[in-house]
């Protein structure tokens, strides 16, 4: 097995080049914009649960206390339009991207077995397949696959919406397709949605829709059933918990007691103090859409600022980053912002289709996102 390069690595002589120039430029230190890490306080009534369950002397639960499950359950509801969801089909995780990069082994897929993805995704996608043995193949839509035979047929398939690093949003149509096209197939659909809350679409305030994005378990998109779905999410970006690494899966509950069952034996499980603090992050709106305002606010002044130097901003409806492009190769423009004293990730690092792209964190600080700003002025 052969994994690729830890792509941030090839970084590294671009954030000498925009550091060194950083002094002379408003704000005076470099602006790191290529990682989407959060860098607000996490909220004081997720600290408060965290302490609360501080002690912990005995062995969690791999599947997680029956309150965590039923706060997911509650969420799901709630914030995503889909009622009725099963605990039983609830999983913690140890952060999101454990799960993405386990999931084909998880599931026992190895040699001669196809992992699809999007033609711009985050690469664990594909790294998740070269762990378990099975072959990573780029899905540009289903009819790219041809005519399917047993052995070109996904016996995995990621969807993720909102994407990174694009943003991109997909509808209830399009996840309702994939999702017949998925059961007629026998292929098992995972989608990653973890910026679910992190929507910039307009919106009818009369609206009966939820406040989020569409998620592959909506009702609208199953017919009822999540026979066959998982939806992966992670609380790292609406409650500022990637430190806790707080995530979870979620679906049908034949695939999860197969995924807890492998877990069980691996010993994949989230500490217990972690669990009472997620499933007080669950119940507690307030702090998300803080959370949401403070993202919107950095938004709406870096993307003018990009807009402003000549990058086009495409896609981006959704989640923490802007996606953009100087019609050039993407590594022409990290080294143009980096001789600004700000450094992006190329969308290389996402796949070959976003070679002319670059994507754009919000997830720095106020200050932070105000020189930037002024340095692209």
């Amino acid at each position: 097995m052969r994994l690729p390069d830890f792509p941030w690595d090839s970084l590294a002589p671009y954030k000498e080049r925009a550091s060194a120039v950083s002094a002379d430029l408003p704000g005076g230190a470099l602006v790191d914009l290529s990682v989407g890490t959060p860098v607000d306080p996490t909220p004081v009534v997720v600290q408060d649960a965290l302490r609360a369950a501080a002690d912990a002397p005995g062995y969690p639960q791999t599947w997680g206390t029956s309150p965590l499950r039923e706060a997911v359950a509650r969420w799901f509801e709630r914030r995503r339009g889909v009622p009725g969801l099963d605990p039983d089909g609830v999983l913690p995780t140890i952060g999101s991207k454990e799960l993405v990069a386990w999931l084909p082994s998880l599931l026992e897929l190895g040699a001669g077995d196809i992992v699809g993805f999007p033609r711009i995704a985050y690469p664990t996608y594909d790294v998740g397949a070269r762990l378990a043995g099975a072959d990573p193949v780029v899905v540009d839509g289903l009819a790219a696959l041809g005519p399917l035979t047993p052995s070109t047929t996904p016996k995995l398939l990621w969807l993720n919406s909102p994407g990174n690093p694009t943003g991109k949003v997909l509808g209830v149509e399009h996840l309702a397709k994939v999702v017949d096209w998925a059961r007629r197939h026998g292929v098992v659909v995972a989608s990653d949605e973890c910026y679910a809350e992190l929507d910039w679409r307009e919106r009818d305030p009369s609206s009966a829709e939820p406040p989020t994005t569409p998620s592959i378990l909506d009702p609208r998109v199953t017919g009822g059933s999540h026979e066959g779905l998982l939806a992966v999410y992670s609380l790292s970006k609406q409650s500022n918990l990637a430190g806790y690494r707080a995530a979870f899966v979620a679906g049908d509950p034949v695939l999860v007691k197969q995924l807890l069952e492998v877990r069980k034996h691996a010993g994949m499980i989230m500490p217990a103090p972690v669990q009472h603090a997620m499933a007080a992050a669950l119940g507690d709106d307030a702090h998300v859409a803080e959370q949401k305002a403070r993202y919107a606010a950095r938004r709406s002044r870096l993307r003018a600022a990009v807009e402003g130097a000549g990058l086009r901003v495409d896609d981006s409806e959704a989640g923490l980053y802007l996606w953009c492009t100087r019609g050039e190769d993407a590594w022409a423009t990290v080294g143009w912002l980096a001789d600004r004293g700000i450094l992006v990730a190329p969308g290389t690092f996402y796949g070959a289709a976003g070679a002319q792209h670059v994507r754009i964190a919000l997830t720095a600080s106020d200050d932070s996102i105000e020189a930037a700003a002024a340095r692209l002025a």
